[in-house]
């Protein structure tokens, strides 16, 4: 089981949640492939722990997704499908535009501001090439309109997807897609949207946003 030496764990936490993390980690960015068996024991002497914190993480995770548990025989990390594109994306786009025409009718001033203030970082991550900062910046930008519409069912759904897009790219292109400047124009039609109090163009524009990359990506793979 390739797993790397030069990590950084995180500090001030449980050993639980410290396993989970790292182990979600080595999932998302593809340093535990898709299909591969996943030893207890390996694991714990990697991370430092006893194997009862990897055996909770492993739960964690199955319930994510991201895990399969057979008891008394084995756990693997979860198969992902090229075809999983559309259903990801999809379902994304449904919550993202939810979130989007409820934040259009309460959002204030000071809230714009800082969502114009992210994209404009977006757009500086994308022309500088940084492309893990803007994949980053766009998850930013999204996540605190999610978070404005104050609807935990929405933001409980759109972490778990955000994990499932996230490890997608880096299974089928080895790293984040390149973000490009249309993504950009799009949050700037989704700020005017929301100055306007326009909940149906917010709506649209939402779903547009992530309707194209889906897109893209298809005809990438």
């Amino acid at each position: 089981m390739p797993i790397p030496e030069d990590f950084s764990l995180p500090v001030r936490i449980s050993a639980k949640e410290r396993a989970f993390s790292q182990i979600q980690r080595w999932i998302i960015d593809g340093t535990l492939q898709p299909g591969e068996k996943l030893i207890d024991a390996e694991m714990a002497e990697s991370l430092g722990v006893s194997r009862t914190p990897i055996r909770e993480a492993f739960q964690l995770l199955e319930v994510q997704g991201l895990v399969s548990m057979h008891p008394g025989k084995e756990t693997k990390v979860t198969n992902i499908e090229k075809n999983d594109i559309f259903k990801m994306y999809s379902t994304m786009a449904a919550l993202q535009a939810l979130a989007a025409e409820i934040t259009a009718k309460i959002i204030v001033p000071e809230q714009i501001e800082k969502l114009r203030s992210i994209n404009l970082e977006f757009a500086s991550s994308i022309k500088n090439g940084q492309v893990y900062q803007a994949m980053e910046v766009d998850e930013q930008f999204h996540n605190y309109i999610v978070e404005l519409s104050d609807n935990p069912y929405v933001a409980t759904f759109n972490t778990s997807l955000q994990i499932h897009i996230r490890r997608f790219k880096y299974v089928f292109l080895k790293q984040p897609i390149t973000a490009t400047l249309a993504s950009v124009e799009e949050h700037d039609q989704i700020i005017k949207a929301f100055e306007g109090k326009n909940s149906n163009d917010a709506h649209n524009l939402m779903k547009q946003n992530f309707i194209r990359p889906m897109q893209e990506l298809n005809e990438i793979l």
